[in-house]
């Protein structure tokens, strides 16, 4: 079987957890009695990928257990790697890049709980031979902006304002919010990020400059757990709307 490779980088400290971020690692925090990763598995599962490459640090011996007592993912190919614990995200994926086995592969963090199409945003980068596809949202959350104009992307700014973005005045200026999910084209690992103190902020205004780029706007069911009161929001029964929706994704995924 053809690989396709995820890689959801899950080394963080979750320090915006507070007192749980120190018991746990946030990839392993609970949305409706399942682990976040569990709904990124499956989510990513059920758009044909088959090949998740997790670089692990602050406690990642708890994950590598997890994966280990998770029945759900015996038969899937999961490939742990400790990466260090105060390592950045540039040095965490210099880490792993030998281990990704497709011509494209996903990026991800393991704090989203999502479920849209993304197996067409994945071909389409492919058959375009998109460099990199960036997919944002709406919702208005601190991983950053891609800047588009005339259709292109023209920027990408690590957690900026996003009212700060648009009032820049550019004529066909558009802000859209960064998911933190984006597709690369393997090769660009080539490139020399080791050394980067921010993989976003320095190696993504590269790859815009040099290589060909674009945007997909997420249409679908996508929540983000950056704190506490991020991932009480999603648990909180008084939250009809949301909790339906993630309790129906709970039961989509434990489809066979």
């Amino acid at each position: 079987m053809k690989a396709k490779t995820a890689v959801i980088l899950c080394g963080g400290k979750g320090t915006r957890l507070g007192s749980l971020g120190k018991k746990i690692p946030k990839t392993l925090s609970r949305v409706h009695g399942k682990p976040i990763i569990w709904y990124i598995i499956k989510s990513l599962s059920k758009n044909s990928f088959n090949h998740f490459i997790l670089p692990v640090g602050y406690k990642g011996q708890m994950i590598k257990k997890y994966f280990l007592k998770e029945k759900d993912f015996k038969d899937k190919n999961i490939q742990i790697v400790f990466t260090g614990i105060n390592t950045s995200i540039s040095q965490r994926i210099f880490k792993i890049k030998k281990f990704i086995k497709s011509k494209n592969f996903v990026l991800l963090n393991g704090d989203g709980i999502f479920k849209f199409n993304l197996n067409n945003i994945f071909q389409e980068h492919e058959n375009k031979k998109n460099s990199i596809t960036f997919l944002g949202s709406e919702a208005q959350l601190p991983y950053g902006i891609v800047g588009i104009k005339n259709r292109k992307i023209v920027s990408f700014e690590r957690e900026s304002s996003f009212d700060a973005t648009l009032s820049k005045n550019k004529i066909n200026f558009i802000g859209q919010i960064y998911s933190g999910i984006s597709i690369l084209k393997t090769d660009l690992l080539k490139l020399n990020f080791k050394f980067f103190k921010s993989f976003e902020k320095q190696f993504y205004p590269i790859i815009i400059k040099r290589f060909k780029s674009n945007f997909r706007k997420i249409s679908g069911t996508w929540y983000s757990v950056d704190n506490q009161k991020d991932l009480n929001f999603l648990n909180e029964k008084k939250n009809k709307t949301v909790y339906k929706k993630i309790k129906l994704l709970r039961e989509i995924f434990n489809e066979k």
